[in-house]
């Protein structure tokens, strides 16, 4: 065995390791997605995505190439491993592979225009000296695709300041309302929380403490905590009300939080500049000197 001493680069994410903790991007993967599109000198764009941008299947503009199209799609899922700002931009135009259209192919060059005036994003993890806790963020949006009506779940957690796991996902079932959405979101990153809580229990060889949940809905969280809420809750699928069981055990600790402050929200929707770019730096999004 060769001791090639730490670790700077593994299969496209570069790493720098220093005194003040570990950076992990993809710029370098980035700068040939870009190069490979045709947009190495293109204007950039402020967001991944444009506001309330609304896309069917059903599009009616002329069809483009298909596996062009899966391509590039596919390169940028890869990038989002190091990138949780693009999740939702690139999740969204993921649901188009089998018949993309103009319209789709501008919303993914339109990406690939954020990406290239980005590339040295990145994350940054802080060595952090004391106990750290995992924190989840979970929201939703409701009906946000048009041709299925259903609703796409977000969801962030972080150990302490270091954000460590994110999704950005449409929903299995649809929703009658933006509280069953909430619901079934909060429920689906309860299930994560466990799983990462767990991990990191072994890892430290220590009985893992109760997750931090934040929802932004006052009423999910009360259908969450009375099982007796409301009669047209009765629908719900029952897997999704495993959250009540980690709610009475006290493995999982869900509170009110403002819409305003909740961060999982750049994970469900498309938002303006202003407040994607808030967002960008609240879930630890920072330039990476390349040097």
């Amino acid at each position: 065995m060769s001791d090639l001493g730490l670790l700077s680069f593994y299969l496209g994410i570069e790493v720098k390791q220093g005194d003040d903790g570990i950076s992990l991007n993809q710029g370098r993967y980035a700068q040939r997605i870009v190069e490979s599109a045709g947009l190495k000198d293109c204007n950039p764009c402020a967001t991944p995505m444009e506001e309330r941008l609304k896309l069917s299947r059903d599009s009616t503009a002329p069809p483009v190439d298909a596996t062009e199209y899966r391509r590039l799609v596919g390169s940028l899922r890869y990038l989002v491993h190091t990138r949780p700002d693009l999740a939702f931009a690139v999740g969204f135009v993921s649901r188009f592979m089998e018949r993309p259209t103009e319209e789709h192919m501008v919303a993914v060059k339109r990406i690939l225009r954020y990406v290239a005036g980005t590339m040295e994003y990145g994350l940054h993890y802080k060595r952090e000296k004391e106990e750290q806790r995992l924190i989840g963020y979970s929201d939703s949006d409701l009906a946000g695709d048009i041709d299925t009506r259903r609703s796409t779940s977000g969801m962030l957690f972080f150990l302490d300041s270091s954000l460590v796991s994110w999704q950005s996902i449409k929903q299995r079932v649809v929703a009658l309302s933006s509280c069953e959405a909430e619901y079934v979101a909060a429920t689906n990153a309860a299930t994560q929380g466990i799983w990462l809580a767990r991990l990191l229990g072994e890892l430290l060889g220590k009985q893992p403490k109760a997750i931090e949940l934040k929802v932004d809905s006052k009423s999910a969280l009360a259908l969450a905590k009375n099982p007796v809420f409301h009669e047209r809750n009765k629908h719900i699928d029952l897997q999704y009300h495993f959250i009540r069981d980690c709610l009475e055990e006290g493995s999982i600790n869900a509170s009110f939080i403002t819409t305003m402050d909740q961060l999982a929200d750049i994970l469900t929707k498309a938002l303006g500049r202003v407040k994607f770019q808030e967002l960008r730096a609240k879930i630890g999004m920072v330039q990476i000197n390349q040097n």
